[in-house]
């Protein structure tokens, strides 16, 4: 993959190399207007304890950069990304808020999500958005959105009640049957808040076996 090609979007990873680690995707910001996710992995980054992790992590503090410098749910072609995967169920939609472009991947931070998953090949993936206050997942991820439940104090939704054709939850989840969760965030928390909220889910995912 050719990092170059998208040059504000980064890949952190984490890891100590053990023998039969799993690998966890961890993506902050897929809407420009839900920023707590970018605070909070950096700050793990900053603070977190890697010297003795089970699992290989990657972070992806801001996959949408253009939508939080404009602070829009979509990116600055007023696509929303998360309706822009090219699932099975993709369609174009209306122009509004939850526009799903001209085409499936037409946007470069879908193609750089694609190319990223082909060479990670994520074991679990989590992104973290607002403002629902639940954990929903998509694909076999029941059980890890259960204790991600626990440990977040958030209720398990597996159905987020409404359509969501292009969604990259459908995309990696259902159609590739990668655990994947969606943990919705308090936006009236703080930062500081939602930190504290977070941190024994990234440790969780770190040790998850």
């Amino acid at each position: 993959m050719d990092a170059n090609t998208y040059p504000e979007i980064e890949c952190i990873e984490r890891s100590t190399r053990k023998l039969h680690s799993k690998k966890i995707l961890i993506i902050g910001v897929f809407h420009g207007d839900e920023q707590q996710g970018e605070y909070i992995i950096n700050r793990y980054l900053e603070e977190g304890d890697f010297s003795d992790i089970k699992n290989v992590l990657y972070f992806i503090p801001c996959l949408n950069h253009s939508g939080k410098s404009l602070n829009t749910r979509q990116n600055i072609n007023k696509v929303d990304l998360n309706r822009n995967y090219p699932t099975k169920n993709w369609e174009k939609t209306e122009q509004n808020e939850y526009f799903s472009g001209e085409s499936a991947a037409s946007e470069e931070e879908t193609r750089y999500m694609v190319q990223i998953l082909e060479r990670i090949q994520p074991d679990v993936i989590m992104t973290i958005h607002a403002p629902f206050k639940v954990v929903n997942y998509d694909g076999p991820a029941q059980e890890i959105a259960e204790k991600i439940s626990e440990l977040c104090g958030y209720p398990v939704l597996g159905d987020i009640g409404y359509p969501t054709p292009g969604s990259f939850g459908t995309y990696c989840g259902v159609e590739r049957n990668i655990p994947t969760i969606t943990l919705e965030l308090d936006e009236e928390e703080s930062n500081e808040e939602a930190y504290i909220r977070t941190l024994p889910v990234l440790e969780y995912l770190a040790n998850l076996t």
